[in-house]
C-alpha cells in the first residue's frame, strides 16, 4: 500500500486550469483517469489525510504510484479528452458500462451501389444507416419481413448476389416477391437506391406519406376496376400498419429524443435506454456496472453519456435527452453533446406529462435490470462459493462460513427499538430461521448497547442449549429449546411453514436458537464489532468469528483492528455480505413499524380483561370516543349490549386508572380537535392519536 504523501506534486507546480489527469500504479499502469475545472484544486483533494477520504476514493490512492495531467483549454476538451483516455486505458477504479457490440441494429448500407438490408453488430461504419439498438436479432427479422413487400430492397449476401447476377436467376425472395432482384436489372440502381431511401425514411419515423400514398393508389385501382392490383396495395397497407404497431407512439408530438435512467446501490449500478423517434421507440438497450470509485447519479448519467455518444455524430445523437439527474457542471456536457450533433441538443430532467410517464417506465425497466442481475448472481452455485470462500480468505477463517447469522437494530428517534436476526445458510437465506427482538434492558436509543444486550442473549440461549444436551457428538443434534430461558425477550418466528423433522425437538416445537453460526456479521463499524465480540467473551465463546459492515461504506470491521479489511470491488465476498446486511434491516426496519402501528392504534380497553374487538368497538359506536367512555356511569356502560354490571364495572376502573389521553391535533392546520364526536383522527381502537406521540412521517429509522 502506497504512501500518497510519497508522489504527492509540489505546491504550485500544479496547473489551476481545465485538464485530464491520469494516476498510475506502481507498473506505470494508468488505474484511474479524470477531469477538471481546475486540475489544482481537484488533486488537492485526493492528497488530503487518509482518514477523509471516501473508502474508495482512498483505495485508489493508496494503489497509485504517481500521478500526472494535461491542460486543455475547455471543459468540453477536457470531457473528449477523459472518454478517449478511458477507452485506451481501461482503468480499473473508472466506472465502465458494459460496450453495447452486442446489441444488434438494423443497417442499411447506403455505403454500396446496390444498399441492402442486414442485422449488423460491433463498431458502426461510415455511409450505414443504422435503426434501433434492438433488444433480440428476430426482433428485426420481424420488422424487414412485413417491410419487404412495400420496399424490396435487397437483403442477400455479396457472395448470393454475385452468384444470381453470374447465372441470371435472382434468390427466392425475387421470385416471391420480397425483392427487385437488381441483380438480374429488374430495376436499375438508381430505382433500387430510391427504395433504400424511402425504406430508410419510412423506419426513421416518416410514416405517414408512404401510408397515404399507398391509400391513394389502392382508391384509385379500385375505380379502375384492377382489383387485383388493389388487394395487393391493401396487403401492403396492412403490413405496415403492422409494423408500426410494434412500435406504439410514446410521444404524440413526434418527439425525436433518448430517454436514461439509473437504478443504483452502494456497489452497482443499472443504466437503461430508450431511443425514441418520431414519438415511438425504436431501441432499448441497458448496461450494469461496478460502482468502482464515488460517484453521483449525475456523474453516472455522464459516463452513459460518453459511452452512448462518444463515436456517434449527425442525427445519431438526437436533439433532445432525458434524464434522472443533471450532470455538475452541466454546460460543458451540452456543449460537447450540441458538438456531436452538430446542432444545439437539450439535456434536461422531465418533470411532467408524457415524458415524465415514458421516463418512470425507463426507470422502472432499470430497477427490474438491477434486481434481474443481483438474483442471477445470488442464485449461482459456483458464484456464492467464490463468495464464501473470499470472505473465508479475507477474515482468515479456518474454513468458510457455511451459516452467517447478521443483526441489525432498528428504532424511530429511540422509541420501539427491536432488533432482527437472519441467517444465510450456503450463501442463500434460511428464513425460517428469521427471529427479531425486543430491547428490554434499558430505554432510549443506543445502537451499541442494544447491539451487545441481543448477541448476549442470542448466545445465551445456544450456551442453555449445550449445558442440557451436553458437548454434541459428531452428526448428533441436540434436543430442542423447550427448557432454555426465556432471557431472551420475545421471539417471532417468520415462516409458519411446517419444518421437516431435523428442525423440531422432540415435543414438535420449531428449535429456536440451536445451533451456531461460523460468522456473525452485524450492520455497523468498529463500536457495535466490539460490543458483539464483548458479549461473546463475556460469555466464554471463542469460536464464532464476528464482523461488521457499515451502510453505504464497503469496509469489513473485525474486532481488535484500527483498519478495516477492504475487499476488492469486484469481489462476490463483499456483495454477499451487502445482500446479508441490507437482508438484515430491511427484516429489522417491517418489525419495526409493525410494532409503532400498534401502538399508535393501542387504547386503555386493550387493558381489559375479557374484552374483545367485538365489544370494544360496540362501546365506541354507543358512546363516540374513549372520552365520553371514561366520563360515563356504570349503568349508562350496562346499556351496551353484551356489556354485564360486572364487565362494567372492571372497564370503568380501567379507565380510571389510565391516563387520559393528549387531545388529538389536526396534523394539517395544528387545531385542536373536540372529542365531542368521533375524531377523524382515532386509530382502529377509536382513541386520538396524542399530540405528544411521534409522527411517523418525521424523524428516521435505523
Amino acid at each position: 500500500m502506497a504512501d500518497p504523501s510519497s508522489y504527492r506534486p509540489k505546491p504550485g507546480q500544479i496547473p489551476d486550469s481545465p485538464g485530464v489527469y491520469r494516476f498510475r500504479d506502481e507498473h506505470r499502469r494508468v488505474i484511474y483517469v479524470g477531469k477538471a475545472k481546475s486540475l489544482r484544486q481537484r488533486l488537492a483533494n485526493y492528497f488530503q489525510d487518509l482518514a477523509g477520504l471516501h473508502p474508495r476514493t482512498r483505495s485508489m490512492v493508496t494503489t497509485a504510484a504517481s500521478v500526472e495531467w494535461t491542460v486543455v483549454s475547455t471543459e468540453v476538451e477536457a470531457l473528449q479528452l477523459e472518454y478517449s483516455w478511458i477507452k485506451e486505458y481501461d482503468p480499473r477504479f473508472n466506472v465502465k458500462y458494459r460496450d453495447d457490440k452486442s446489441y444488434p441494429y438494423l443497417a442499411v448500407t447506403m455505403n454500396e451501389e446496390y444498399p441492402r438490408v442486414q442485422v449488423m453488430r460491433g463498431h458502426k461504419k461510415k455511409g450505414v444507416r443504422y435503426f434501433g439498438p434492438y433488444a433480440h436479432a428476430w426482433a428485426i427479422r420481424d420488422t424487414v419481413d412485413l417491410l419487404l413487400r412495400v420496399f424490396p430492397v435487397r437483403t442477400c449476401s455479396a457472395g448470393v448476389f454475385k452468384n444470381a447476377r453470374r447465372t441470371g436467376r435472382p434468390c427466392l425472395l425475387g421470385y416471391i416477391g420480397k425483392c427487385s432482384a437488381p441483380c438480374v436489372d429488374r430495376v436499375s440502381a438508381e430505382e433500387h437506391r430510391e427504395l433504400a431511401e424511402e425504406f430508410c425514411d419510412f423506419m426513421a419515423g416518416r410514416t405517414g406519406t408512404y401510408l397515404r400514398r399507398l391509400e391513394r393508389q389502392m382508391g384509385e385501382a379500385a375505380e379502375a376496376m384492377e382489383y387485383e392490383r388493389a388487394a395487393r396495395l391493401r396487403d401492403d397497407i396492412g403490413a405496415l400498419k403492422k409494423a408500426m404497431e410494434k412500435n406504439a407512439v410514446v410521444l404524440a408530438d413526434a418527439t425525436d429524443a433518448d430517454l436514461i435512467a439509473v437504478a443504483e446501490d452502494e456497489l452497482e449500478a443499472a443504466v437503461q435506454i430508450f431511443h425514441v423517434r418520431g414519438g415511438r421507440v425504436r431501441g432499448q438497450r441497458g448496461w450494469v456496472t461496478d460502482k468502482v470509485e464515488e460517484i453521483t447519479t449525475g456523474a453516472l448519467v455522464e459516463h452513459a453519456l460518453q459511452q452512448l455518444y462518444g463515436e456517434e455524430t449527425g442525427d445519431a445523437v438526437p436533439k433532445e435527452v432525458l434524464v434522472p439527474a443533471l450532470p455538475d457542471p452541466l454546460e460543458p456536457v451540452q456543449e460537447w453533446l450540441s458538438g456531436r450533433r452538430g446542432a444545439q441538443v437539450s439535456l434536461r430532467v422531465p418533470q411532467r406529462g408524457d415524458k415524465r410517464a415514458l421516463m418512470e417506465t425507463v426507470e422502472r425497466n432499470a430497477q427490474q435490470a438491477l434486481i434481474l442481475h443481483k438474483t442471477k448472481r445470488a442464485s449461482d452455485l459456483t458464484t456464492r462459493s467464490r463468495a464464501l470462500e473470499e470472505i473465508a480468505d479475507a477474515l482468515e477463517l479456518d474454513s468458510v462460513p457455511l451459516r452467517i447469522e447478521c443483526y441489525d437494530i432498528s428504532h424511530l428517534q429511540g422509541d420501539d427499538v427491536v432488533a432482527s436476526m437472519v441467517v444465510f445458510e450456503d450463501g442463500l437465506a434460511r428464513k425460517s430461521e428469521y427471529r427479531r427482538f425486543q430491547i428490554k434492558g434499558f430505554e432510549g436509543q443506543d445502537d451499541v448497547r442494544s447491539m451487545h444486550e441481543v448477541i448476549t442473549r442470542r448466545f445465551k440461549r445456544y450456551l442453555a442449549e449445550k449445558e442440557r444436551t451436553g458437548e454434541w457428538a459428531d452428526g448428533e443434534s441436540p434436543d430442542g429449546a423447550a427448557g432454555a430461558s426465556d432471557d431472551s425477550g420475545p421471539l417471532t418466528d417468520v415462516s409458519s411453514a411446517p419444518l421437516s423433522d431435523g428442525l423440531k425437538d422432540e415435543d414438535g416445537r420449531p428449535k429456536r436458537f440451536a445451533y451456531p453460526p461460523q460468522l456473525v456479521v452485524v450492520d455497523g463499524g468498529q463500536p457495535q464489532v466490539a460490543a458483539a465480540q464483548r458479549a461473546l467473551d463475556e460469555l466464554g465463546i471463542d469460536d464464532i468469528a464476528v464482523c461488521g459492515l457499515a451502510k453505504r461504506l464497503e469496509e469489513v470491521w473485525v474486532p481488535g483492528e484500527d483498519d478495516p479489511v477492504v475487499l476488492p470491488r469486484t469481489s462476490e465476498g463483499l456483495y454477499l455480505l451487502q445482500r446479508i446486511r441490507d437482508e438484515a434491516h430491511r427484516f429489522a426496519i417491517t418489525y419495526q413499524r409493525t410494532k409503532r402501528s400498534k401502538r399508535f392504534r393501542s387504547s386503555p380497553l386493550d387493558d381489559v380483561p375479557g374484552l374483545g374487538d367485538t365489544r370494544k368497538q360496540a362501546l365506541i359506536k354507543h358512546f363516540g370516543s374513549v372520552k365520553r367512555l371514561r366520563a360515563a356511569t356504570i349503568d349508562q356502560i350496562c346499556e351496551v349490549p353484551g356489556i354485564g354490571r360486572k364487565t362494567a364495572e372492571t372497564i370503568a376502573v380501567a379507565l380510571a386508572q389510565a391516563a387520559p389521553a393528549a387531545p388529538a391535533v389536526n396534523t394539517a392546520t395544528g387545531e385542536i380537535m373536540e372529542d365531542e364526536a368521533p375524531d377523524p383522527t382515532a386509530g382502529a381502537s377509536g382513541e386520538p392519536v396524542s399530540a405528544g406521540a411521534p409522527d411517523e412521517r418525521r424523524g428516521q429509522e435505523t
